[in-house]
């Protein structure tokens, strides 16, 4: 068995549901009476929901009660769930089946660590799940990254200490939170967003089973 334990983003890592939470915020905004760009919704990755309702409102110059504020949040949300509803396994990245399965093979320990709060449905409809030994989402966790709060909690769950734990993420803050953790991580998109990175790669066909190998022997 591997000493190694590696820890998986979801959004935008092993799946692509970021343009959900964008159309679902666009929609809301719409109804308010503005419009949202894809560059504004770059702002909203990885902040909660209650704070990108926040900008959102900023955005659109609105003041609402915190009756309707409330009711906002349940209706985003909704319509969110109702986009993943529909997902299937054509929704996966290019190459994580792959890079999964080679570690499973491998008996390397593999957690999810995500702010989403959906990541186990998620996982179920992709067909996913059985690759995870544990889930730590946003039901777990009271601090975001750049905290490593997700990280270290999917450590101690794998039983693996922090700093043979290996992180793939798609997002600075998940960059920022695995090197608190000093965990080794691997960024999963542009080189020059996620330029604290130990590695870069654009996403998971540029990784080979080579420097995977090299991974799982520490």
């Amino acid at each position: 068995m591997s000493t190694q334990g590696f820890i998986f983003d979801l959004d935008g890592v092993i799946v692509d549901t970021a343009k959900y939470h964008y159309l679902a915020w666009k929609n809301l905004a719409n109804n308010l009476g503005f419009d949202f760009t894809e560059e504004q919704n770059e702002l909203f990755k990885g902040v909660s929901r209650v704070e990108s309702l926040k900008l959102l409102l900023e955005i659109g110059d609105k003041t609402i009660s915190q009756e309707e504020f409330n009711q906002l949040l349940i209706s985003k949300n909704e319509e969110y769930l109702e986009y993943i509803e529909k997902m299937d396994a054509s929704e996966i990245l290019p190459d994580v089946p792959k890079v999964l399965m080679h570690l499973k093979d491998e008996k390397a320990p593999i957690a999810l660590g995500s702010a989403s709060k959906n990541a186990t449905p998620i996982l179920e409809k992709v067909q996913l799940l059985s690759y995870f030994d544990t889930i730590v989402d946003g039901n777990d966790v009271t601090k975001a990254k750049p905290d490593p709060e997700v990280f270290l909690l999917g450590a101690q769950q794998l039983n693996i200490p922090a700093e043979q734990c290996i992180v793939f993420e798609d997002s600075i803050a998940g960059i920022q939170a695995a090197n608190k953790a000093n965990m080794i991580s691997i960024g999963i998109g542009d080189a020059k967003v996620l330029h604290e990175a130990d590695h870069v790669f654009d996403d998971f066909t540029k990784i080979s089973i080579q420097f995977l190998n090299k991974l799982i022997a520490g």
